[in-house]
Order: C-alpha cells, then structure tokens, then sequence
C-alpha cells in the first residue's frame, strides 16, 4: 500500500512539472501566432499605401513601407527593447530593470531557461513596426527614403516604446502614479505615432498641386481605390492579433491587462467586433465613401481601445461610431489648415484614439488598479497630452533638423516626375501605362 501511494505521489508530481512545462509552451505559442497575426497588419499597410499613391509613386511607397520594417527589427534589438524595461519611471533610466534588454544580455537570444523574452520581444517589435506604418501612410509622395528610415527608426525604436514604457508597462509612471488604463494602446501606439507625423508633416509641407494660389484643396485622387480598401481590411484581420499581444496569458489563472487587471479574450471578442462595426457605420453617415468607411472601422476600433477589456459592448458600438465619425471630420479640418496627411492618419490614430483615450476616463471611471490609483478622467488626461507631446515634439524637431540638412523632401522635379521612374529600377504596370500617367512627358514630334 505505501509503495502504491509512493507511486501515485511520484505520478502526480510528474503531471504537476509536466503542467509547468505546458503552461510555458502554451504561452509562447499564443504569442508566436499573434506576432504572426500582426504581419498581417503589414500586409493591409502595404496595399492600403500603394493604392493610396498616383501610379508615378507606387513602388516607391511600398520600398519604403518595406524598409521601415526591415531597419525598425535590428534596431528595437539593440536599443529598442532596453528603452521599454529602462523608462518606466520617466526619462531617467533605471540600469537595473534595464539590464535583461541589453544586446548581450542572457535573455536576449537562445536561452533554454527563457520561454518569455524573445516572444514578447518579438510582438513588442511588430508593435514599433505599426507606428511606422502609421507614420509612413501620412507622408507618401514627397519624403526622402533617407529621411524617412531616420524617422520611423525614431519612432518605432525610441519614441513610441518611451511612450510604452509609460503608458503600457505594470510599473509605468502613469499608472502607479495616476491611474492610466489603456488596452488597445490607443494613445502609446496610435496617438504617439499619429502626433508625431503631425509634427513632420508640418515641416514636409503638402504635395505640389494640393492646393491653389487661393488655398482651394485640390484631391489627388489615389490611383487604386480598391486596393486601399482591401488593404484596410486585411490590416483589420492583423489587428486581432495586435489585441491578442495586449492581454497577459497567465496558464492557470485569469487572463490579465498588461496593467493587472483580470479581463477575457470573450470580453475583448465582443468589443472589438461592435466597435468595428459602429465605425463602419460611422464613417457611412457623413461620407458614404468606402475609403473612409474602412478607414472609420480601424477609428472605431482605436476609439473603444482603452476599454476593450471592460466596456459594455452597445457602449463599444457608439464609441466605434463616434470614432468613424472624428476621423474623417479631423482629416478634412487638417486639410483646410494646409495639412496634407495623404491618407488621413492622423484623424484615424490621433483625433480617433485620442476621443477614446479620454472616453475611458468618463466611462471607466473608478475601475480598480489594485494598489494603484482607480481609473479617473484626470489621469486619462495627464496620459493623452504625455503622449501627444511625446509623439510630437520629436517629429516636429528631427524634422526640422532634416529639412535644414535637405534631407527630409525630395527635389521638385522629381516629385513632378515622379518617384518611380525616378528612382525604382521597375515599373509597377508595365503594360497598357501611358508615359503621361507616369509624369514623364511624351518624345518631342519629329520635324
């Protein structure tokens, strides 16, 4: 009999380690495919900005599109992923915490007794690259590829993770100082990103022909609207994976905010889907342009971010609408201030994520943070004007800096021309173009 229970002891015990192993594994594997997920994402940028270019400009959009993914991987390796574990206490460093980010580091490459770092690394790198794409869709057609890599590197692997270290971190100077909830990373992500291309664009200045001597808005119309449309929505199917990094998987207990809080992929499920749908919706009611009902669809989902995990889902839904309906309003009010944001990101991530940032603050209102403050408008608002400062501040003066060094805007010429044939080796549609849709202006008649 004791040697039975002795065996059935030795059986349990080995069950337990193997639920150890398999609480672990299940985690990298649940973050494995939402970092897969948020490729798609990139995908949805990629069509949604060549659709949104004149044929002249194509290729060039999608190069640099590339690119600004392939220079943020290295670099959020190097200095990125130490500036989030660094900063949560603001801009003074704490070495200690930041040790396990450094290149050397341990836990920074193939380690059999770390089944976490690299994996959430990884989703943390493909969060930077969606604020380059972000930043990358408003400034099409006139920035220099030089000027724009220094940029989104900037912002993907400085300035937007400085905002997460802040905002999106447990032990973030917004939260255990004033009580910040932000799910969806509507304002370290979106506003952070969308801010900060405000501030370039103001330096870049508008394409030639946006507008007329008299400061009349011309629209320079995109050349493959169905390609951007369907961009949208791929970039909305990648989004899923994006809300799935934004939750903790605990194995054996609750799912988590990365703030804490205990929250469920059902709760967020239902969110994501009203508030999709009321943006779509949205952006129908004032527009009936299917641009911008997609475009509404990704507003409305920044609208309801921070909330994600909490909210009612009819109360997701109006968010969504009210976030359709602010995109398009902001972007056209930018418009008329000489804003030339080509494809509206600034209305969609900035106004949109900001309306919900504060939304929070009026609807999630005293939900508990555990030993930190509850929820409250006041630190939802300390939290939306740090992260539309951090987002602008730094694109309006690396801008500046490179506009004087002639670095941030290419030649008129070129831009008349056009950056493809300019530029790119091959053409986009090589068969059935006409040389005038290129830019390029026809041989001279023979005399």
């Amino acid at each position: 009999m004791e040697q039975e229970l002795a065996d059935l002891a030795a059986k349990v015990a080995a069950l337990e380690e193997g639920g150890g192993w398999a609480t672990t594994i299940n985690l990298e594997v649940f973050y494995w495919w939402c970092t897969a997920l948020m490729f798609i994402i990139h995908a949805g940028f990629l069509g949604y900005e060549m659709g949104a270019s004149r044929k002249k400009n194509v290729l060039a959009s999608g190069i640099k599109n590339i690119l600004a993914f392939a220079f943020m991987i290295p670099t959020f390796f190097f200095f990125g992923w130490w500036i989030y574990l660094a900063f949560p206490n603001g801009f003074i460093p704490d070495f200690e915490q930041g040790a396990g980010g450094i290149p050397w580091s341990d836990a920074m490459g193939p380690n059999l007794g770390d089944n976490a770092t690299g994996i959430f690394w990884a989703a943390f790198t493909l969060f930077a690259a969606t604020t380059a794409s972000i930043f990358s869709g408003a400034v099409i057609e006139r920035i220099k590829l030089s000027g724009f890599i220094i940029l989104a590197i900037l912002l993907g692997s400085v300035v937007w993770i400085l905002g997460a270290s802040w905002a999106w971190h447990g032990g973030g100077w917004l939260l255990t100082e004033y009580g910040w909830h932000d799910f969806g990373a509507a304002g370290c992500v979106h506003m952070v990103a969308a801010f900060f291309a405000l501030g370039v664009l103001i330096n870049l200045g508008p394409r030639i022909g946006k507008y007329n001597p008299d400061g009349s808005v011309n629209d320079l119309l995109p050349h493959n609207v169905p390609l951007s449309i369907f961009g949208l929505m791929v970039l909305i199917v990648g989004f899923f994976g994006f809300l799935g990094g934004c939750i903790i998987y605990n194995g054996t207990g609750q799912w988590t905010t990365i703030f804490g809080n205990p929250t469920t992929l059902s709760a967020v499920a239902f969110n994501t889907l009203m508030c999709f749908a009321g943006g779509i919706i949205g952006a129908w009611l004032i527009t009936r342009d299917p641009f911008w009902m997609m475009s509404g669809a990704l507003a409305g989902i920044f609208a309801a971010a921070s909330g994600l995990d909490v909210y009612w889902p009819p109360l997701a839904f109006l968010l969504g609408i009210g976030g359709g309906v602010i995109a398009p309003l902001a972007a056209k009010r930018l418009e008329k201030m000489g804003i030339d944001d080509a494809v509206g990101a600034v209305g969609v991530h900035g106004f949109a994520g900001l309306f919900g940032v504060l939304a929070f603050g009026v609807f999630g209102a005293g939900y508990p943070n555990g030993d930190y403050p509850d929820t409250n408008f006041l630190g939802q608002l300390i939290g939306a004007v740090s992260m539309a400062l951090l987002g602008f501040v730094p694109g309006y003066v690396a801008s500046f800096i490179l506009k004087v060094v002639g670095l941030l805007r290419i030649p008129p010429e070129v831009e008349i021309r056009g950056m493809d044939p300019v530029k790119v080796p091959i053409a986009a549609y090589p068969e059935g173009m006409s040389s005038e849709s290129l830019g390029i202006a026809p041989p001279a008649p023979a005399e």
